[in-house]
């Protein structure tokens, strides 16, 4: 369960978002400027809201009334960028074992397999990431961000960077994560068949305000 409600004034632009989702892929839509990577940088504890709540699986991580505000670190969530932002000088096997590393986590094999298979990208390991197509580093990443064994994963317009064969490519794996993962996301995207195919809740934004909240049937 995702619980937000919250307001934020960046410079002459106002986020008023408030949602809650228990959707195995909530999906935020709207145009370029709408507010949906500040919304997402919020739930991620990047960015601190002006006012309001976010509740995480019943975990409250930003109450400004209580003055509560957890730090990102703390947050049990994976962030996955429109680029994928590996680290060049480590190869994909050293990438993917990072997040467990910096969150202190106990190596797990039998985890970090079956995200290897989940992503198919066993062939991959002893690569650098510049030795990857596009739609290979997004794999790595999200492997990468699963195996820090995060409650929430937050994807910021993965696809965006890609071009439509790349996003073809990728798309079934995110199904499959979606289907076998047992992690909840928040996918941002203004691109409706991509939501239509992923998403199970839609929260549609519209100039820092929540339009629509519900089923894929909101994109209609």
């Amino acid at each position: 369960m995702l619980k937000v409600d919250v307001q934020k004034q960046l410079g002459e632009f106002a986020l008023q978002a408030s949602f809650a989702s228990e959707g195995r892929v909530t999906g935020l839509f709207g145009a370029s400027g709408a507010g949906k990577t500040s919304l997402v940088n919020m739930i991620a504890g990047l960015l601190r809201p002006d006012r309001g709540t976010i509740v995480i699986d019943g975990d409250v991580v930003d109450d400004t009334a209580k003055g509560i505000h957890v730090p990102t670190y703390r947050r049990r969530i994976g962030y996955v960028f429109q680029d994928a932002r590996l680290f060049p000088h480590l190869n994909v096997a050293q990438n993917l074992d990072y997040g467990r590393r910096m969150n202190g986590l106990a190596a797990d094999p039998a985890q970090q397999s079956r995200i290897v298979d989940l992503l198919d990208i066993g062939a991959l390991l002893d690569r650098r990431p510049g030795k990857l197509s596009g739609g290979e580093r997004q794999r790595v990443a999200l492997g990468r961000a699963l195996l820090a064994k995060p409650r929430l994963l937050l994807l910021d317009e993965p696809l965006g960077a890609l071009d439509e064969a790349r996003k073809l490519e990728i798309l079934p794996y995110l199904v499959r994560l979606r289907d076998e993962a047992n992690v909840p996301m928040v996918y941002v995207s203004h691109d409706v068949a991509e939501l239509r195919q992923l998403a199970t809740q839609i929260v549609m934004l519209r100039q820092g305000q929540v339009t629509s909240f519900g089923g894929v049937k909101v994109l209609a």
